[in-house]
């Protein structure tokens, strides 16, 4: 699988950057970061260790085992359609499981392209099977979660979603793994490397447009370096080219639907007209202007050629409250809301304040922030001074109302295997306890036939060298 993904980048790029509109680049990006996983999870796959746990009672054996859970459901979102599906397939297929998957509806070529290349790689047929549907959404995914068969549910989208597939799947109380919804803060504290913050935010923020899972959704800048990162982000985020993701140089492609961009101009436009205030903004506000400012962007792009595609200009918001949905909600788009701060204990508080609990970002030179800070925040990922944290041999996945369940590294594995114990008496326990019951028996029947002196004296001795041979067996 690994060498046939990477064999066949290019084209399978094309058919990625057709279905989601990401840029060429990214979407090859995205197959060799797929292909990754097959390579790990192959080489993790010989260390399913089980273990021998002392007993508590002598000449016994305690084993642990671990075995493939069985069939598994897999649901897939539409923003990373091959990679979603490949940190799930990978496992099930190392550990003996087969699987039926649901793509998006949204984009289900890339599934079908990867069940073809499982095909070319020799996987046997009935293994991995690709379900796909429009008309018969609910119902797949009802089956998937109430089928008897399917003993565990893999589910990357959103915490709705998650939730109600979680009360489907309670009725057969299946396994699950939900990688579900984010807003990830990325703060950058007063003592900073800005130029590698600002570098961080670009790739955090505007990667795939801005729909990840992961993408920054609301920044918090220590007030001291305020002013010098917005600039350098601004100037950054102007020189962003817009356009379909097969031309040259763009790094901002189409949204997926135009629901998805009437999202977007809508928590923009929330953001805006805001006139819920905190006390403290009103007196810091030098501005005569009842909700946020836009810096740059703040509409819909019209590209040349595409007059009609859900293109979103590249945008930032100062002076937005903490009360807008901007801060609220996960906005999956190209926008990003600037506020400030002044001390930790702040930041964290705004952090922290919501459900969501996937992905975070800060940077600080500072050891001893470093720590506090990873430790405090509400994530169940944390990536410091850097704005990429995705990576095969990392276990991603969240806390709170992000999901359960970890994807990736060696804790990804477990999610796929059952365990077991036996308990079991030594081997050679038993056979000095079966052959000494079988001595009993003979001098029993034998000895109205003996002597009862010879009996005594050849027994004895008789008896006296199988012990001795059943406590030294070698």
């Amino acid at each position: 699988m690994y060498e046939l993904l990477r064999a066949n980048a290019e084209p399978l790029s094309r058919i990625l950057t057709v279905e989601c509109g990401k840029p060429l680049s990214e979407a090859v990006g995205e197959i060799n970061y797929s292909a990754s996983y097959f390579k790990w999870f192959a080489e993790e796959g010989r260390r399913t260790y089980g273990d021998v746990i002392p007993p508590p009672i002598s000449h016994r054996r305690v084993l642990v085992l671990k075995s493939p859970i069985g069939v598994c459901g897999i649901i897939t979102p539409w923003n990373f359609p091959m990679a979603m599906i490949a940190r799930k397939v990978a496992p099930a297929l190392v550990t003996g499981c087969s699987m039926v998957i649901k793509p998006a509806h949204a984009t289900p070529l890339s599934a079908l392209a990867l069940a073809q290349i499982a095909e070319e790689a020799g996987v046997p047929q009935g293994v991995l099977n690709v379900v796909t549907t429009l008309k018969y959404v609910k119902d797949v995914g009802n089956e998937l979660c109430e089928n008897k068969m399917i003993r565990k549910l893999s589910f990357t989208g959103s915490t709705n979603m998650g939730m109600h597939l979680s009360k489907l799947c309670a009725s057969t109380l299946k396994r699950m793994s939900l990688e579900l919804g984010g807003n990830a803060p990325f703060i950058v504290f007063d003592d900073a490397d800005v130029d590698s913050a600002v570098e961080g935010a670009m790739v955090s923020k505007f990667r795939n447009s801005g729909q990840t899972c992961v993408c920054a959704n609301r920044f918090y800048i220590h007030r001291k370096v305020y002013d010098e990162f917005l600039s350098k982000f601004t100037d950054k985020v102007k020189k962003l080219k817009i356009g379909h993701g097969f031309h040259k140089g763009v790094h901002i492609g189409p949204l997926i639907t135009d629901d998805a961009l009437s999202k977007v101009e809508a928590h923009v436009k929330d953001a805006v007209q805001q006139v819920i205030f905190s006390f403290v903004h009103l007196i810091s506000s030098s501005s005569s202007s009842l909700g946020a400012e836009v810096v740059t962007g703040g509409k819909r792009a019209n590209v040349e050629g595409f007059e009609k595609g859900a293109f979103y200009q590249p945008t930032i918001l100062t002076k937005t409250s903490s009360f807008c949905l901007l801060s609220k909600e996960e906005t999956f788009g190209p926008v990003a809301p600037i506020f400030q701060f002044d001390n930790d204990e702040e930041v964290l508080q705004l952090a922290n304040d919501t459900d969501a609990g996937l992905a975070s970002y800060f940077y600080t030179k500072n050891a001893k922030r470093l720590f506090n800070v990873a430790e405090k925040l509400e994530y169940g990922m944390v990536g410091i001074n850097t704005g990429l944290i995705s990576s095969e041999v990392a276990p991603f996945g969240g806390v709170k109302y992000s999901g359960t369940g970890r994807e990736g590294s060696k804790y990804g594995i477990d999610d796929y295997l059952d365990i077991k114990y036996k308990i079991e008496i030594s081997f050679y326990t038993f056979i000095k306890k079966s052959i000494l019951n079988f001595v009993l028996q003979k001098m029993t029947l034998f000895q109205f036939h003996l002597n009862k002196i010879y009996f005594d004296c050849s027994w004895s001795l008789f008896f006296s060298s199988m012990l001795c041979h059943l406590e030294y067996p070698f």
